[in-house]
């Protein structure tokens, strides 16, 4: 199968899956069904492996079509690529750009610069999904996502954007109303404030021990736990009980007094990193590209991400 005939091959196989037939996927490409069969037939040959499974009203992709399905999209979107980049040349870049981002960090630190990037590129348009979930950015179609933990995904550049610290708060009230936590045995005799993740995990509080060892506060009895850290952030404020939420939450209500932290010296600041991730390309669409470094520059100017340690210490108890 020489190089022209695979490009038609794979187009046929990619349409096919994707519309969910041989005619449907015919349509598309303005060929015949059988065209599309032949095609596919040869392609499978070629490769030495069965690709689709079909009977006369369906077809289902094997775990090897369904591999190669993700890889087929990659090569053809560097083809249109290709041509892009020559555009862009002389073309100011422009485009739908789309986005998952979780719902606290998109709220309160991605969206409001979005206007920014706008501004600078009157051709671009953002789509954005707020979302907590692990989304596959090729399957479901977004050109980047920004995700909290540590993900790790061949198919994927992940560029960093931040350090996340965790720390332990409470308002001024909370603490003259129960008193000031001295050890992380004292927690016992508090309300406490947790966060529940997807999946039902509940994040552990961790302190460093006198040996350097980790241990880890058993919070099974606490008084409110939520999925937001948000929510955890204004139930601190509001004087409800001692939360463990992270330095970018909790920064502007240190240095207006609303919060206050707590047990900074035991207290383990957890290893949380935000990267910004997207597919693994050959070329990458000018849209993206202008996108992704605004961003990048953005969030190295944001102060709440980037807070160091020492400057946590004036707003300790």
């Amino acid at each position: 199968m020489d190089s022209s005939q695979r490009v038609r091959a794979i187009l046929s196989f990619v349409q096919a899956a994707d519309a969910g037939s041989f005619a449907a996927g015919a349509r598309a490409l303005g060929i015949s069904s059988a065209a599309v069969s032949k095609n596919i037939a040869g392609l499978e040959k070629a490769l030495g492996v069965r690709l689709m499974n079909r009977t006369t009203r369906s077809l289902k992709l094997t775990e090897e079509g369904d591999a190669f399905l993700r890889q087929a999209r990659v090569a053809l979107e560097a083809l249109d690529l290709a041509a892009d980049a020559v555009v862009s040349q002389r073309a100011t870049p422009s485009g739908r750009v789309r986005i998952s981002t979780s719902s606290g960090f998109g709220h309160a630190q991605l969206a409001p610069i979005l206007p920014g990037l706008l501004q600078t590129y009157p051709g671009l348009a953002v789509e954005l999904d707020f979302d907590d979930r692990v989304v596959d950015l090729i399957q479901d179609g977004y050109d980047l996502a920004l995700r909290g933990g540590r993900i790790v995904d061949s198919s994927l550049v992940s560029r960093p954007v931040c350090q996340f610290s965790l720390v332990l708060v409470a308002s001024p009230a909370y603490l003259e109303a129960f008193g000031v936590p001295a050890t992380p045995d004292d927690l016992a005799r508090h309300r406490l404030l947790t966060r529940r993740f997807l999946g039902g995990r509940v994040s552990p509080w961790n302190f460093i021990a006198a040996d350097g060892s980790i241990t880890t506060l058993n919070t099974a009895g606490a008084a409110m736990t939520m999925s937001s850290p948000e929510a955890l952030t204004q139930m601190a404020r509001s004087g409800a009980g001692i939360a463990e939420i992270g330095v970018h939450h909790a920064w502007q209500y240190l240095q207006s007094g609303e919060l206050q932290l707590l047990l900074l010296d035991w207290h383990h600041p957890g290893n949380f990193e935000m990267t910004l991730q997207y597919p693994h390309r050959a070329l990458m669409a000018p849209r993206v590209r202008v996108t992704v470094e605004y961003l990048l520059e953005a969030f190295a100017n944001m102060e709440e991400l980037h807070i160091p340690r020492s400057a946590l210490l004036d707003y300790a108890v």
